[in-house]
């Protein structure tokens, strides 16, 4: 049964070209030296990612391979405007990363909802030989082309949203203890490699308070090699402001598996060792109360050695149970609240800001093509039909 969530996509992007601007001189009985009146091009639709929240995966652009907003019109006679090409609008959910597939270059990020990220700027309408005239050239027998479009074939790549991210091997019991602290119901069954697809939950706190909880499906040893499912999802708690580390307590070696755990995120990205986390001994009902004590006093003595970072609480709990599940969510709005970890609020201003440099690229190759440098112009010697310089002649007899 194919899958409805989809984080990455390809498609090939192209905006419209500028209209050519008219070459027109008019010629009527009351008027027979009227003179130039050619209009502009109309310019190109440009090609715009726009944030949704309505959206949490990229299916619907599954099937999009390619993506064309419309050309500018060519301009017409009696200064007519040639029309404008309609801007295509993408729409994506929150979080979504978009690169240049050619070279793999960053290009922008859509974060918010309703944030729009122009990605191919549309060619702008050539000037008509009515914008040329002038006391000693009255009759420019010349006009414009429109620019050309642009194209660019891009990667979307979706990265979940979330305040806690949940990090385990698999039947760690990352999809109970979500599904136990909110109303996501992910799949849960006795055997690896259940949750198959990243999952959000939203947890409620105390005084009507809530944060986001993101389960990924299960990573283990190897996996930054392609072992398992790989590090396919890891992506999605890349921009996680905590991560929860979860180690069943019945393990032979938690704070083995715990090493594991961080190694394989630091082959992924070691930036991603430098979040605060909390550690999370699951299934602690198969445990008795003298088990869980010793069990403590020997993770809390090595905490800060051994791959543990001072940062990193230690918690036991039960999701079946309910066991420790309210001081989890103490340590987890501690932790997330902490001054040293907040995230900095995106703002629309930021987000223009942001936009601004991600287009830079754009800008500099439109100054390459020497945008505002000298004209470029249809000659009348390059039109073979004279009838395309559109003479009105009065029907009637002088």
């Amino acid at each position: 049964m194919e899958s409805n969530f989809v984080d990455y996509v390809k498609i090939l992007c192209r905006s419209g070209k500028g209209g050519r601007g008219s070459m027109h001189l008019k010629h009527v009985k009351y008027n027979p030296n009227g003179g130039p009146d050619g209009g502009d091009g109309g310019k190109g639709g440009s090609i715009i990612l726009r944030g949704n929240h309505n959206y949490w995966t990229l299916l619907h652009l599954k099937y999009e391979r390619h993506i064309f907003a419309e050309h500018g019109g060519n301009g017409g006679k009696d200064k007519c405007h040639g029309t404008d090409g309609k801007d295509v609008y993408i729409d994506v959910p929150c979080g979504t990363v978009v690169y240049n597939a050619e070279t793999g270059k960053y290009v922008c990020d859509v974060t918010y909802d309703g944030q729009e990220v122009l990605l191919l700027k549309g060619g702008r309408g050539g000037l008509g030989n009515f914008q040329f005239r002038s006391a000693t050239n009255q009759a420019p027998r010349y006009a414009q082309p429109g620019e050309p479009m642009q194209e660019m074939t891009i990667i979307l790549e979706l990265k979940l949203l979330a305040d806690v991210g949940l990090v385990g091997f698999p039947n760690a019991g990352k999809s109970t203890l979500v599904s136990s602290l909110s109303n996501a119901r992910p799949k849960i069954a006795n055997y690896p490699f259940t949750t198959m697809e990243p999952s959000l939950g939203i947890v409620g706190y105390r005084d009507n308070k809530s944060f986001v909880m993101a389960d990924i499906p299960g990573i283990i040893e190897g996996a930054s090699e392609g072992k398992g499912l790989g590090l396919r999802f890891l992506r999605h708690i890349e921009r996680n402001s905590l991560l929860l580390f979860m180690v069943p307590g019945d393990t032979d070696d938690i704070k083995k598996e715990y090493e594991i755990l961080l190694n394989e995120l630091k082959q992924f990205n070691p930036e991603m060792l430098d979040k605060h986390r909390v550690l999370a001994v699951t299934k602690c009902d198969l445990l008795d109360a003298e088990l869980i004590e010793m069990l403590k006093a020997d993770l809390s003595a090595h905490n800060g050695d051994n791959g543990y970072s001072p940062l990193c609480e230690i918690v036991f709990i039960s999701a079946v149970t309910g066991y420790g599940l309210e001081e989890l969510k103490d340590v987890l709005w501690r932790e997330l609240n902490a001054e040293s970890n907040k995230l900095a609020a995106v703002t629309a201003e930021d987000s223009l800001v942001h936009r601004d440099k991600d287009m830079t690229h754009f800008a500099e190759e439109l100054a390459e093509e020497g945008e505002d440098e000298d004209i470029e112009y249809i000659d009348e010697d390059e039109i073979e039909d004279l009838d395309d310089f559109e003479y009105e002649e009065d029907q009637e007899d002088a």
